[in-house]
């Protein structure tokens, strides 16, 4: 089974653990068999593992997520890497093209597209390894998987159904209604439209080919940047009349807003919290170092961050995103391929961070030119690189690091470094990498 998982999107619905860097697959709220806690990417991907310890999977998403994939699933992990975003036809095509020219994955073998965000049990992917079956018996172009609605939903498209068979072909679509006219859906058998959809590669490159003028792989990347932006199901799926859909049954959430998320937290607090015995209903998330305490709260979310803190009604946290807008955009908090940095403190031309680096890893060797640096070890052992000259540091060390200097840090074990920042330009677009 060779599956896209498509890892898109923005931070707005779950800040503040969520940014423009780290969306809301990669927050760690949910627990692994070991205790562990684990993010939405790392569940799904270990869930499809089991279902399919020989699945092919490959990750569709954007530059500004691929430092996160890495971290927390690892160097090998396949990631096909969008220039820029251009909504999900692009991003399957791009996905489609790589898995053919770069991984050499078969015209006749099926791709399954999912989307990185339910939360479901095994017996989800179960399901999405049928596909696989169904496409190789040939009898439709397309074949879809339709959630059965648990209410009427605004918030979802649906498939109407021919039958009320497990499998049967699709009579219409429809797009997101009010509650009213969902629950006539509903009534005539309808499914909710969640964006999991299954076809032979070669059908995929066919459809990219006859919309999209480029020859392969590197040539779509370098035309990636002027693609329309239109969706895989306005584009392909509601435009094709070989197709039909397998219903599925069992548990299904989406994690999108607080509300959702919080009804799948494997604990109601994590981080330094307190909640009184009169709280109900109420779960914490906090990510700083300060504690939190909560007394008579009902019904509430509280999520705290470097990034800022939200006190919500649950119900109400789903309307969050035009206030968030309204918020700086300027990530404090991100996942790298080597560690984690967090933005401590920020005062007009100064920048104070943690930086956290795993062991056996290394920063990009790079420079700046329009601040200098100054990096203090507080935990760890590792060796740093100055413009081509290396030196053994521990706890205690001070790196003094001026503008233009080449610079690495290489962590020998796990390492904490205060790094400050000074100059009269701090941006996150002042640093060259050199190979």
């Amino acid at each position: 089974m060779n599956i896209i998982i498509l890892s898109g999107g923005s931070g707005k619905r779950l800040w503040p653990l969520s940014n423009e860097i780290r969306s809301k697959q990669f927050i760690q709220l949910f627990k692994d068999k070991n205790g562990e806690y684990e993010s939405m990417v790392q569940r799904v991907y270990r869930q499809i593992s089991r279902v399919d310890a020989g699945a092919g999977i490959t990750i569709a998403t954007s530059k500004s997520q691929v430092s996160a994939i890495h971290n927390q699933l690892g160097d090998k992990v396949s990631v096909c890497v969008e220039p820029c975003r251009r909504d999900t036809f692009p991003a399957v095509v791009l996905a489609g093209t790589y898995l053919h020219d770069q991984l050499g994955v078969g015209r006749d073998e099926c791709i399954v597209i999912c989307p990185v965000d339910p939360y479901v049990s095994d017996e989800y992917y179960e399901a999405v390894k049928k596909l696989e079956e169904l496409v190789n018996q040939g009898k439709t172009n397309m074949t879809l998987m339709g959630i059965e609605p648990s209410y009427p939903s605004e918030k979802y498209g649906y498939i109407i159904p021919e039958t009320a068979e497990t499998v049967s072909a699709v009579r219409a679509f429809q797009e997101k209604p009010d509650t009213e006219t969902a629950q006539k859906y509903i009534g005539q058998g309808a499914l909710w439209n969640t964006g999991i959809f299954a076809c032979k590669l070669g059908y995929l490159l066919d459809k990219a080919h006859s919309m999209i003028d480029f020859t392969d792989y590197r040539d779509l990347v370098d035309k990636y940047a002027s693609l329309d932006k239109i969706s895989f199901d306005y584009a392909v799926v509601e435009k094709e009349t070989s197709i039909q859909v397998m219903r599925f049954s069992g548990d299904w959430k989406d994690v999108g807003t607080w509300n959702m998320m919080t009804d799948v937290m494997s604990d109601p607090a994590k981080g330094n919290a307190i909640l009184d015995e009169t709280c109900k209903n109420t779960n914490v998330v906090n990510e700083l170092d300060i504690p939190i305490l909560c007394m008579g709260c009902k019904n509430m979310v509280v999520a705290a961050s470097c990034d800022g803190i939200l006190v919500s009604d649950k119900v109400r946290s789903g309307y969050m995103k035009p206030y968030v807008e309204r918020l700086s955009d300027e990530a404090r908090f991100a996942e790298k391929s080597w560690g984690t940095y967090k933005v401590i403190d920020g005062q007009p031309g100064s920048m104070t961070i943690k930086v956290t680096l795993r062991a056996g890893n290394q920063m990009k060797y790079h420079s700046h030119e329009h601040r200098d640096e100054t990096w203090t070890v507080v935990e760890g052992l590792g060796r740093v690189i100055v413009d081509g000259v290396e030196e053994t540091v521990r706890p205690g060390d001070m790196i003094r690091l001026p503008a233009g200097c080449k610079h690495t840090l290489i962590a020998d074990t796990d390492m904490n470094v205060i790094e400050v920042q000074v100059g009269e330009e701090i941006t996150q677009a002042d640093k060259q990498v050199f190979a």
